[in-house]
């Protein structure tokens, strides 16, 4: 069995985390499943295409063809921030995952194994976070030309060291547990000290960890978008949205609220649900 199913299998299930959340929690919880919905169905349920004109009065008002008004070019707002939702929530998603995963283990396999192979990576890591991540976004898409697999890869690469330095923290302190010793002094092997010592005590900071990530790699994809070289047209994702249409403010202001109410409705909302991580998962991991 590899590491990575070890860790998945070490996840808390719904069973054993008591859903603790209060108001604020619940509130955040739904305004995500909210969005993760949208992202999956909206494109379906768009009243229009996206990238089709449908009224010829650019910047038009909000009315009952057009519940969100329409943009510069005519095309409904609405049916785009649906369309939208996918590009945003899926790449921050996608791009969260892949930073996160390989710098939590890499993280924990650093702490554990300590010498040379930690100094090194640890001080290339250094390195690299010492970049400026919009900067190096910008290096890097306007190299290779923007896509959805460069600009997963990219914000991975942005965000992978911040999470290797903040999970490889919390591993050398439990490194140091009583536990852990007793357990390396039986014999057992780095993968069961990480994933079976380390892991579980870390788990809630590192859950905290990556929702805070994942509302930057969102503000990190509305930059570049709104710097144009996020999703290319005719698709476009929220920050975009608001680039297009940032021009109008005055004569068409639904064309850039609603996509800047969508990205300050997720990320504040994915905070709120930080704070109020289901109780058990902080006692596990404070314990």
């Amino acid at each position: 069995m590899t590491i990575a199913r070890r860790l998945f299998s070490a996840l808390p299930t719904p069973k054993n985390l008591g859903y603790s959340f209060d108001p604020l929690g619940r509130v955040g919880l739904a305004v995500i499943l909210f969005w993760a919905m949208v992202a999956i169905f909206g494109p379906l349920i768009a009243p229009y295409p996206p990238g089709k004109i449908v009224d010829w009065d650019y910047f038009g008002p909000i009315s009952q063809a057009y519940w969100m008004g329409t943009d510069y070019l005519g095309r409904d707002i609405f049916s785009r921030i649906l369309m939208g939702s996918r590009y945003t929530v899926g790449i921050a998603l996608a791009a969260v995952t892949i930073a996160c995963s390989v710098g939590i283990v890499l993280g924990m396999i650093a702490a554990v194994a300590e010498g040379w192979f930690d100094m090194i990576l640890s001080r290339l890591l250094d390195a690299f976070n010492g970049i400026p991540s919009l900067l190096f976004g910008l290096v890097v898409v306007a190299a290779v030309g923007s896509s959805i697999p460069v600009l997963i890869l990219t914000l991975s690469a942005i965000y992978m060291p911040g999470s290797y330095r903040f999970a490889r923290a919390l591993a050398v302190n439990t490194n140091t547990m009583d536990f852990v010793t007793v357990a390396r002094a039986r014999g057992e092997k780095t993968t069961y000290l990480i994933v079976r010592e380390i892991f579980p005590n870390i788990l809630g900071p590192v859950l905290a960890d990556l929702g805070l990530r994942f509302v930057f790699i969102v503000l990190v994809l509305s930059g570049l978008s709104f710097l144009g070289l996020g999703v290319q047209p005719p698709y476009a994702d929220w920050g975009a949205l608001v680039r297009e249409n940032i021009e109008g403010l005055s004569a068409g202001a639904p064309a850039v609220v609603f996509p800047s109410i969508a990205i300050a409705s997720l990320t504040i909302s994915v905070n709120m649900l930080i704070d109020n991580l289901p109780r058990k998962i902080r006692d596990r991991s404070d314990s």
